[in-house]
């Protein structure tokens, strides 16, 4: 096995422990993270009826202006200030913050600083 299989194994195995213990409703949906070589992706899902509420990625059209040749971790903070704006919109104030098995620095971090700097209470 080599060294990327362990490391996706282990995130797995953390995602799944998290997600044992962590709900989204309706009221307070599960802000869920994902991040890949090049973008960032994150939504608000509520478990219950198994549906996206809102979602926010690097790869969004409307945000292509605005990130432009940012780094990373500057990408991140926009697209949670986005996702907190539309999750404003649509009238939720609270979440619940899932990691998904990464540690919590740097573009996880960024993403969830400007989630909270839009309005997002978690």
């Amino acid at each position: 096995m080599n060294k990327t299989t362990k490391k996706r194994l282990r995130r797995d195995k953390i995602r799944r422990r998290i997600r044992s213990t962590i709900r989204g409703t309706a009221e307070r949906p599960r802000l869920s993270v994902y991040k890949s070589n090049k973008h960032v992706y994150a939504r608000l899902v509520d478990d219950l009826t198994g549906q996206t509420l809102a979602s926010a990625s690097t790869q969004s059209e409307t945000l292509a202006d605005e990130i432009g040749e940012l780094t990373k971790k500057e990408s991140a903070e926009i697209v949670g200030k986005h996702l907190a704006q539309l999750a404003e919109d649509k009238g939720i104030d609270k979440a619940v913050f899932d990691r998904s098995g990464y540690k919590y620095h740097g573009v996880i971090k960024a993403l969830a600083e400007g989630a909270r700097e839009g309005g997002l209470d978690f």
